[in-house]
Formats: C-alpha cells, structure tokens, sequence
C-alpha cells in the first residue's frame, strides 16, 4: 500500500497491484464444453520444472509459456470474441472505473471469539467467571444439540474475500500497474483477481 494526493491536496490511500500481462489460455464454447467461457492466465517467470506435463502441453497450446496463475471467467451474451492467445492488458481500465478485488485473506490461525466474532466478553472483575468464554450455545432439552453454523473459536482467516466497489486511482500501461484506492485482502505479492465492479 502507499498514498497519493489528489489536486486539492487531499491524501488517498491507495494499493498498487501488478496487474498483468495476462494471456487468454483457453477458449471454452457452449458446443465443446456446455458453457461460455475463457482461461485466464498471469504471465511471470516460472521455472519449466514447476510446471507438470499435462499442464506443460495445455500451456503450449495457446503459446503461453510461463503462465503460473490460472482462473476460469465466464463471459456473457455479447461480450467480445477472444481466442486462446490474445493478451489482456491494464490498458482495459481507466481512472474513476469501479472494480472488485476478490483474493485469500491472511491467516490468522486458531482464534476465540472475541477475536474471530467480535463478542463483547463477559464483565472484567467482581468474580464473574466469564471473560472470553463463549457462553449459551444451545438449549438443553430441546433441541438437544447444537445448530450448524454456530459461531465459535476456531480457523480463522485464509478464506475467500470479494472487496467490492474500489475506485481506479490510476493505470500504468508501461508496466501494467492498477492504483486502487483503499486495501485488497491477502499479505504482500499475494495474487487476486480484479473484475469490474457488478454492483
């Protein structure tokens, strides 16, 4: 993350996310395959020894050597005719776009309630007894057990995350850099996907 200042001086924050070179991989077509859709693919410099086979000859098929990170996109009715092959630049997005960013959160590990749920907690002092702890989590007689998706202490974090509605700051077409303003989910050099906004 970092910031940068409109022309009237006011500081937004804004994360920069390297967004590409990005290659069409594979064209999926409702005769084919039952649906209409593309392979995305990101490409880096990955060493020909990471990459197995199979997914060495689907890769060379479009000429996409060193794709390293591949997402599926369904395309609509009347979205434009792409082939395996052709590049998806930055250049797509300007300033003031609106656009999601869907990525992994951080892990936080094992975490209590008060942590993961943001319970409030029982009183501090005057003997309680109940601090962190979880409290009622059911009824006793009926219905005898516990609901599913009861909340309580456990993995938290490394889940899928959509941010929605983030403002383009800025796009660099040299190096195929997107300025978006506020924070994505996932730790530095995690990798997400960013589509125009749908709502």
């Amino acid at each position: 993350m970092s910031q940068v200042f409109r022309p009237d001086g006011q500081a937004v924050p804004v994360t920069l996310l390297k967004a590409g070179p990005c290659m069409v991989v594979q064209r999926k077509t409702p005769t084919t395959d039952g649906y209409d859709a593309m392979q995305l693919g990101l490409m880096e410099f990955v060493k020909p020894q990471r990459i197995n086979k199979p997914e060495t000859g689907h890769l060379q098929k479009a000429g996409a050597g060193g794709a390293r990170f591949l997402r599926e996109f369904r395309l609509g009715e009347g979205s434009e005719d792409v082939k395996a092959g052709d590049k998806v630049l930055v250049d797509q997005f300007k300033p003031k776009d609106m656009v999601d960013v869907i990525g992994i959160s951080k892990g936080r590990g094992f975490a209590g309630l008060v942590k993961r749920h943001h319970f409030r907690g029982g009183e501090g002092s005057h003997g309680s007894m109940f601090h962190r702890a979880p409290g009622s989590i059911g009824a006793s007689s009926f219905p005898s057990r516990v609901f599913p998706g009861m909340r309580m202490a456990g993995h938290m974090g490394h889940a899928r995350v959509t941010v929605r509605n983030l403002e383009v700051i800025d796009v660099d077409t040299e190096d195929n850099v997107l300025v978006v303003k506020g924070a994505v989910p996932g730790p530095n050099g995690g990798y997400v996907v960013v589509r125009r906004s749908k709502r």
